[in-house]
Formats: C-alpha cells, structure tokens, sequence
C-alpha cells in the first residue's frame, strides 16, 4: 500500500519561505509523478507543482519563479521549497502521487495516492 506524509507547514509572514516535505512509501520502483496542490479556504483544491521519476518539473503559473520542486531518491522525499509567500498561498497542501498505466510490471500502476495534508499559513 502506497502512503505519502506530508511536513513543513506552518504561519510566515508574507515575503517569507517555507519547504515542504512528502515522503512517498510502500512501492517498488515504478515511473510515477508527484504533485503539490493547495486547498485554498473555501475553494477547489488546485495544482501547484509536480515532478516526475524524471525529474521532468511542471507549475502553475502564479507559482514559476517563487516555488522549485525538488526530489531526492535515495530518501523516496519530494520538496517544494517556497519563497516570497503571499498571503493567496495559504491553504492546505496536499501531496499526490500518480502511477501511469504502463507495462504491467509496476504493482501500483494506473493509481492516485493522496496524503494528508499540512497547512500553510501566510500572513499579510
């Protein structure tokens, strides 16, 4: 079984940094993605940012420039380290991790893994 935890939330004020942590468990090597998406209060939970086994990067545009997504292997972790915070970056954000159809020899291939979530809190 595949479990993704989440780390690194917290209150910043605006301008701030924070780095967030997601450590993926529970596969054997299989070519998958991993994303950040952010709930913000009281709306939809959007995409952020995402990296693939890769090392392929992909934000959303208010983002380019102020997150960078990272990945260490050795240690199955995702970072998305964050600078200039804005208060519109508070939320809750969530880690998912994506394993695409492929050949049959990944045990975990065609599923979505969401973890927990840890809140962001960026304060004017």
């Amino acid at each position: 079984q595949v479990h993704l935890v989440e780390s690194g939330g917290g209150s910043v004020q605006a301008g701030g940094s924070r780095t967030l942590s997601c450590v993926v468990s529970g596969y054997t090597y299989c070519a998958h993605e991993v994303g950040w998406y952010q709930e913000a209060p009281g709306k939809d939970r959007d995409f952020v940012s995402s990296i693939d086994s890769d090392g392929k990067t992909r934000y959303e545009d208010s983002v380019k420039g102020r997150f960078t997504i990272s990945q260490d292997n050795a240690e199955n972790t995702v970072h998305l380290k964050m600078n200039s915070l804005k208060p519109e970056d508070t939320g809750v954000y969530y880690c998912l991790a994506s394993f695409p159809l492929g050949d049959g020899s990944c045990e975990v291939e065609g599923y979505n893994y969401w973890g927990q979530g840890t809140e962001v809190n960026v304060s004017s």
